[in-house]
């Protein structure tokens, strides 16, 4: 079966755009930040070997390889929720008076929740990259820091949405509880870092 993050551009777009269930909202969320993140590497692309920029080139380097990162575990976070929602679609179909109902959900849920819950996460990275690339990166791609960062704003809040749409049904409240406190401590602390780059950027211009 061919990965969604192998199909063109517009393969994609049409995919989400039609009645299948995969991709969604968590996809989308995963994809949107690996977007923002290549546009940070791509702004350290233009900045490596400037003689204007050799006192941070390997700190540029450094988010660079990180980015990397990011980006091949964002693209796989796609194919994961992808994978979770077919057994949690299937889980809610049991019936309500089957024995095994609430057991099985519980654990779908469990599952389901990990992809956009890991999501959160690496935006909150993601952010905190173009930070430091707004920062020692090439004063003439700014505009690409200002366009990646919202790009994992966006996921960021996106992915958040997931993990509350997951964590609302679950029986342990606990654990539910738990996730939704960090989730939350992480989009109440990076949305202002988002914004304060975005709006750094933005100020060059005006």
């Amino acid at each position: 079966m061919e990965r969604l993050t192998d199909k063109s551009c517009k393969d994609f777009v049409e995919v989400l755009a039609s009645k299948e269930p995969v991709p969604g909202g968590g996809g989308a969320s995963a994809l949107v930040a690996a977007l923002g993140t290549a546009l940070c590497s791509m702004v350290g692309n233009y900045t490596v070997g400037k003689k204007k920029y050799a006192d941070v080139e390997e700190d540029v380097k450094r988010i660079m390889a990180e980015c990397e990162e990011l980006q091949a575990q964002l693209l796989q976070l796609v194919e994961d929720d992808a994978a979770m929602f077919e057994p949690l679609s299937r889980a809610y179909s049991i019936p309500k008076d089957d024995p095994k109902h609430d057991e099985v959900l519980e654990a779908c849920l469990h599952d389901a929740v990990k992809a956009p819950a890991e999501m959160v996460r690496l935006s909150c990275r993601a952010i905190d990259l173009h930070r430091e690339m707004g920062e020692k990166g090439s004063v003439m791609m700014l505009s690409d820091v200002g366009t990646g960062v919202v790009f994992c704003w966006s996921a960021l809040y996106g992915a958040a949405l997931n993990v509350k749409v997951n964590t609302k049904s679950m029986k342990d409240r606990a654990f539910a509880d738990a996730l939704n406190k960090e989730v939350d401590g992480l989009v109440e602390k990076y949305w202002k870092i988002a914004e304060e780059t975005y709006e750094k950027v933005k100020g060059r211009f005006e």
